[in-house]
């Protein structure tokens, strides 16, 4: 799959889940016309899509239609969102800026954000679960696991208490492996299981990729924090270095950092070969990966 027809199917699918989360907020009044418009600031404003992007890629390399992959698209991004405002908060990382925007509790106020993330987190798993499909238990399963104490959440925890500190490359991947490659695996996976029974092989080799592909993301974030400027990352850049976050260009140099980005992306599409010519945009994706500037 070339550029342009990668960068194609990179719009469609973002115009599509966009639509869909545009809809989402559209069709039902608001109780708090506050809160409501804090998380469609959460939401509705920039991102890559990335997850519902993955939700799409994986479910049609097992044959499901799109209309059935839209729930678990929009409930995936509903919960990364819901995770970036809080992530912002000043109890947490402190960020002003967010896709370009200014964060939820700059825009608004830290009482709100903090409501607004809950409610993004409750609508994810209300949109999921108005969804009819005979695997919603294990799909519903699938994101609270990634979303919760031994997933996303955890990965902050060990995020927050490795500030400051000198973990190994090992502990580093842990620690990523929960709060970005978390939801990431759950993204796939959601995809996956639209398509097929729980028993599918395949299910595991889209597992292997998964992995792989979320913390190649990560490395390649953390490459872009030292690399990338402002304007494109759309969040401040040195960041990390500025909280003295441990990242793998400060453990590896960022050589090294992209060295194992790209190792990460090889084990990632040859994960895939179970599934034949149907995972090539899952190919494709596995390398933008570590090729996007923001």
């Amino acid at each position: 799959m070339n550029a342009e027809t990668l960068a194609a199917g990179l719009a469609a699918d973002r115009a599509r889940v966009d639509a869909r989360l545009e809809a989402l907020f559209g069709e039902r009044g608001a109780a708090v016309p506050r809160l409501d418009a804090a998380m469609r600031h959460g939401v509705l404003v920039g991102g890559k899509r990335l997850r519902p992007v993955l939700v799409y890629a994986a479910g049609r390399a097992l044959g499901a239609a799109d209309d059935a992959l839209d729930a678990p698209a929009m409930a995936i991004e509903l919960v990364h969102a819901y995770s970036l405002v809080h992530d912002d908060l000043p109890a947490m990382d402190d960020d002003d800026l967010r896709r370009g925007q200014p964060t939820v509790h700059k825009a608004y106020d830290e009482a709100t954000a903090i409501l607004a993330g809950d409610a993004l987190q409750a609508l994810a798993f209300e949109v999921l679960a108005r969804s009819t499909h005979p695997r919603l238990a294990a799909m519903l399963v699938t994101l609270a696991e990634a979303a919760g104490r031994d997933g996303m959440v955890a990965g902050q925890a060990l995020d927050l208490a490795a500030v400051g500190g000198h973990p190994d490359v090992a502990a580093l991947a842990t620690m990523h492996g929960h709060k970005t490659g978390a939801l990431i695996r759950a993204a796939v996976r959601l995809g996956g299981l639209v398509a097929v029974a729980e028993t599918d092989p395949r299910l595991a080799a889209l597992d292997d990729y998964a992995r792989a592909i979320g913390l190649a993301f990560q490395i390649h974030d953390d490459v872009l924090d030292v690399t990338g400027d402002t304007a494109t990352l759309g969040k401040a850049s040195g960041a990390d270095a500025a909280r003295d976050k441990p990242t793998y260009p400060s453990l590896l140099g960022l050589e090294g950092a992209r060295a194992r980005a790209g190792e990460l992306v090889e084990e990632a599409v040859a994960a895939l070969a179970p599934l034949g010519e149907g995972a090539i945009p899952l190919k494709a994706l596995a390398r933008y990966m570590i090729e996007r500037d923001h």
